[in-house]
């Protein structure tokens, strides 16, 4: 089969880190090649090097049997490269068809002609069966779709060879299905595909071969078709992976969080959240099922104080919070690791360092004389990097140069560090790795041991199953299902999250 990209000894290194070390790697034609590593392991790197965004130190990088300098983005896709970021470089006010032609612009005299941009971005759609709308404002449209058109727009650029960074992080179990099938339709067009994921089912699903890195360097590439996900974990992490959670019954306490008869407009007018009741006990985990949009955003943002109800009660302890600020309802013992990490978990461009206290630099053991106690600061920093396993060169690293997984142990690190009585977690393990899931998995259930009340948010039927005492289904903005791990199975929670089941409610 024939070589499409060739890295032969790839090195690079931020100051003292090594992010990689003499990396070799081949693309064939018409493969789905997973790159598989835990976080910080430097799989973003190399693909960033590849698509231009970064020089490597030393080595060579041959595209279709020819060296070459990938010395910026454009000579990358130039060369029939496109990538597809974890986070979209979308801009959200522009139209589908303008985001995808944006740069490469058909021309009727010196205008831009929509109309013919708006037809070629249809045959795209239709031929790839990406099913887009090309006058949708991308603001407008949910992350799957808005992944359609990151797609759309490399293969626009005329792209052979397609690089997806944690393509599905953000996307939900139908959605991930939909995405692996047009990954499918891509190579049998005959493009060649290099997949960065952390989900090993979705390696043995889709990929033809996989490469594990390991701390910047090549551990093994391996056929998947010999593989399984007990040896690609092991591989990946180097030691034995648990993918089920031990823990306890669980034995609740007194009622912690309760929610009673809430409503939440949209925009429109319309019931994001529709007469929703329920509670969460200390010593629980309480999952909440659900396809994104049916109103998980809106239910987390009326409970940590970022959106404001139309009617209802949330009460903490029994103390009505409804009208509360963030920072009011942090001091009552709430933490939150919340769903968009850039958005209102960190300050991207604050250092490891000072998103560390982002919630405790007001407080007297880090406040010296209305300043910033920088020793606390620093001590607490390198705990967490300690503790969370949290790769940076420094705890002065700017969060925006963080890989994704490593932004995101950042957060859990800082929101358990609060002592809380209650922890709101939503997709806490997006963009980690097997061995971090497991982590953050067991800090839940230690939390939980601790008479802690966690409500645990998330998309991933596994992680609701794995970690859940009690299950919620949330469709439509109203609960749909009542259920627990043990009486429940996958298929069943999919079809509530349908809206096609009910189970437990009346």
């Amino acid at each position: 089969m024939e070589t499409v990209l060739e890295l032969k000894q790839i090195t690079k290194t931020f100051g003292s880190f090594k992010a990689n070390e003499d990396i070799n790697f081949k693309l064939k034609k018409g493969e789905i090649h997973a790159l598989l590593g835990e976080n910080g392991a430097g799989k973003s790197t190399l693909m960033n090097i590849v698509f231009g965004l970064y020089q490597p130190d030393s080595g060579e990088i041959i595209i279709n049997g020819q060296p070459q300098i990938m010395d910026n983005p454009n000579k990358a896709i130039d060369l029939g490269i496109g990538m597809v970021h974890q986070h979209f470089k979308l801009v959200e006010p522009f139209t589908v068809t303008e985001n995808i032609v944006i740069g490469k612009e058909p021309k009727k005299g010196v205008k831009i002609d929509l109309k013919k941009a708006k037809a070629e971005v249809l045959a795209l759609s239709e031929k790839y069966g990406l099913d887009i709308d090309p006058d949708a404002k991308i603001e407008e449209i949910n992350v799957g779709m808005q992944q359609r058109v990151e797609i759309i727009k490399t293969l626009y650029r005329g792209a052979n060879i397609l690089i997806f960074d944690e393509p599905t992080a953000v996307l939900t179990p139908q959605e991930i299905t939909e995405f692996l099938n047009i990954l499918k339709k891509l190579v049998a067009e005959g493009k060649s595909i290099i997949l960065i994921t952390h989900k090993l089912k979705e390696i043995m699903e889709a990929a033809d071969s996989c490469t594990i890195i390991r701390r910047g360097k090549v551990i093994e590439t391996v056929s998947v078709a010999t593989a399984t996900t007990d040896s690609l974990a092991e591989m990946m992490v180097g030691k034995t992976v648990h993918f089920s959670t031990e823990k306890k019954a669980a034995k609740p306490k007194d009622v912690c969080l309760e929610v009673k008869e809430m409503v939440v407009k949209n925009p429109h007018g319309n019931n994001s959240i529709d007469d929703l009741s329920f509670h969460v006990r200390g010593g629980e985990i309480l999952g909440i099922a659900g396809v994104d949009g049916n109103g998980q955003t809106e239910l987390v943002e009326a409970i940590t104080g970022m959106r404001r109800i139309d009617s209802g009660t949330i009460l903490i302890n029994g103390e009505s919070i409804g009208d509360h600020s963030p920072r009011e309802i942090t001091e009552k013992g709430m933490a939150h690791i919340p769903e968009d990490r850039h958005k209102y978990g960190l300050v991207l461009d604050f250092s490891v360092n000072e998103n560390s206290v982002l919630q405790t630099y007001y407080r007297p053991e880090m406040n010296r004389k209305g300043l910033i106690n920088r020793e606390a600061m620093n001590q607490l920093t390198q705990k967490f990097v300690t503790d969370f396993d949290i790769r940076i060169p420094s705890i002065e690293t700017k969060a925006r140069s963080l890989s994704g997984g490593n932004q995101q142990k950042l957060i859990i690190a800082r929101e358990m560090n609060m002592q809380p009585k209650m922890m709101v977690a939503v997709q806490p393990t997006r963009g980690l790795d097997v061995g971090a899931i497991e982590f953050v998995h067991q800090q839940l259930v230690a939390l939980r041991d601790s008479g802690v009340a966690v409500l645990l948010v998330s998309f991933e039927l596994e992680e609701i199953l794995n970690v859940s005492d009690r299950i919620l289904v949330l469709f439509d903005g109203k609960i749909i299902g009542e259920t627990t791990p043990e009486t429940t199975n996958d298929r069943e929670l999919g079809l509530m999250m349908a809206g096609k089941y009910q189970k437990g409610v009346s």
